[in-house]
């Protein structure tokens, strides 16, 4: 019996499926990178730094102490840098921690499986970054848009300056990436972010002392406070530039990440390439330039301002500032007028110039005083302007029609009427001529011997003068006003005591009107 075998069939080979378009590789990369940008906003650190920047920010817009109606938007712009520093930290950490968990968590071998390479992972964690960066750019165009939006604002920001913090989110989240794929620790970052911080305040040390090489960090404040702005062709600072070499050095350090993760294709060489000459190409920008034409034009704006200044008049004084300040003008003119309604003799009509002045000696924006003016009729104003500077030019305009010039000392008027007369113009008008009288006192107190601010020397009084002038704040504001002006003449004369003022005045003469304080 013969048995048959049952003949075989082959089955033909199923075909392998063709590598996936490059169109599909992108879509992966971009999906990957929104799982982890999503990742990310789940963060403890970077949520929580976050709402604290947005948190300072919003109460820094909220401050309302007068200042910040009338903000310099050159300063503004540079202000938007420094907030966002430790939530770019925690980006800067919490990238790192994301681009090393398969690491942490042992799965590095099992990528080796799938279709997508580890460059384009790496791409992926950089693109998570994006969104932060978006985030950071929404607040700081927020902040600069409600300043610049103010009936108030002065001059005009940089495009320059205001992606500064964007691109410092962009550059430690990248690095981030970076540091995960060279030096795989968790305390990498951490130390990073130390030797960042300390980056950042040593170039600005280095940027205060001149030095052009601190624009090679990526974020620059000057450790100087409480100077006054100048006008914005007066800075010397390569903002442009800089967000120039920012953008390539993000870009450059991305592409180290991709390498390292063995992108070695062409178009990611030609982009390292490319982001190399232009991050060279940006640090060279930030080169000074002409340096001798910027010490000029800073001297000139410091020493002769009238080469440089606008003027416009306003029943019958003259207003004159730099080109940015213009706008503002129309205030000084309100504040002259103010002060000049209380005032007697020819004073009432007096035809004053006033006019902005800098200080750049040592440097733009250092806390200086300027010097009182020696021309006649002539009152010096600043460049901030709003909160406190109001009744303190109030006191620089009351001086020049009481005494005729700014430049007179303090023991020139040491016992005579004259800074009773000057205070009660500045304030007799003020909506709170008491709480002003405080304010605008370095001691913060109205009794006493002191100092009343102006926008020059201070305006020394004694302890009577300070009594007598309290005492007419608290009197009816008509009728001191007709006091003065029918008084004028011996209220203006230095041979005038305090004692006698009080009594042409009709207030109690105190007892401390003669004496003189040597020390003031």
């Amino acid at each position: 019996m013969s048995t048959t075998t049952p003949a075989r069939t082959e089955t033909a080979p199923t075909p392998a499926e063709p590598p996936p378009s490059e169109g599909r590789r992108s879509g992966a990369v971009l999906a990957l990178a929104r799982f982890e940008a999503r990742e990310l906003l789940l963060q403890i650190p970077i949520l929580l730094n976050f709402v604290l920047y947005v948190g300072f920010v919003a109460l820094r817009l909220m401050s309302n102490d007068g200042m910040d109606d009338y903000p310099v938007l050159n300063t503004v712009d540079r202000r938007t840098q420094v907030a966002p520093l430790l939530f770019a930290i925690a980006v800067l950490i919490c990238t790192n921690s994301a681009a090393l968990r398969s690491r942490k968590r042992g799965t590095v071998e099992q990528f080796a499986v799938l279709a997508m390479e580890p460059w384009r992972r790496t791409l992926a964690h950089v693109l998570s970054v994006v969104p932060f960066v978006a985030l950071t750019a929404l607040v700081v165009a927020a902040e600069y848009t409600r300043e610049a939006l103010k009936p108030g604002a002065i001059g005009h920001g940089s495009f320059g300056e205001l992606a500064v913090a964007p691109l410092s989110v962009l550059l430690v989240g990248v690095l981030g990436v970076l540091l995960a794929r060279l030096l795989p620790s968790s305390f990498v970052p951490i130390l990073f972010a130390i030797a960042f911080y300390m980056l950042v305040v040593i170039a600005s040390a280095a940027m205060d002392a001149g030095k052009w090489v601190a624009w090679l960090a990526p974020i620059l404040f000057t450790t100087d406070t409480g100077g006054d702005p100048v006008p914005a062709d007066l800075l010397g600072r390569p903002a442009d530039w800089h967000a120039v070499y920012l953008a390539a050095l993000c870009a450059l350090l991305a592409c180290v990440a991709l390498l390292a993760s063995g992108g070695r294709t062409r178009a990611v060489k030609a982009a390292t390439a490319l982001a190399l000459a232009v991050t060279a190409v940006g640090a060279i920008g930030q080169i000074p330039r002409d340096t001798a034409a910027l010490e000029a034009a800073r001297r000139t704006a410091s020493e002769s301002p009238q080469k440089v200044q606008s003027c416009s008049t306003y029943d019958g004084s003259t207003y004159c500032s730099f080109p940015e300040w213009s706008g503002v003008r129309s205030d000084w003119a309100g504040v002259v007028d103010r002060v000049r309604s209380l005032a007697g003799g020819t004073a009432a009509q007096a035809a004053l110039t006033v006019r902005q002045r800098i200080y750049t000696a040592g440097g733009v924006e250092v806390d200086a005083a300027l010097d009182p003016s020696t021309t006649p009729d002539e009152v010096t104003v600043g460049t901030r302007w709003g909160g406190n500077r109001v009744p303190e030019f109030a006191v620089g305009v009351a001086t020049v029609l009481v005494a005729g010039t700014e430049n007179v000392t303090e023991q020139e008027m040491c016992r005579d009427a004259r800074p009773v007369a000057i205070m009660w113009l500045a304030l007799g008008s003020d909506p709170t001529p008491s709480e002003t009288f405080q304010k605008v006192r370095l001691d913060d107190s109205t009794e006493g011997s002191g100092l009343a601010l102006t926008p020059t020397n201070p305006l020394s009084m004694t302890a009577g003068q300070a009594t007598v002038v309290r005492e007419l704040l608290a009197r009816p504001r008509t009728e001191v006003t007709a006091r003065v002006k029918a008084h004028w003449t011996e209220l203006t004369s230095k041979a005038t005591t305090t004692a006698q003022a009080a009594k042409l005045l009709g207030v109690p003469v105190p007892k401390e009107a003669e004496e003189c304080d040597e020390s003031e």
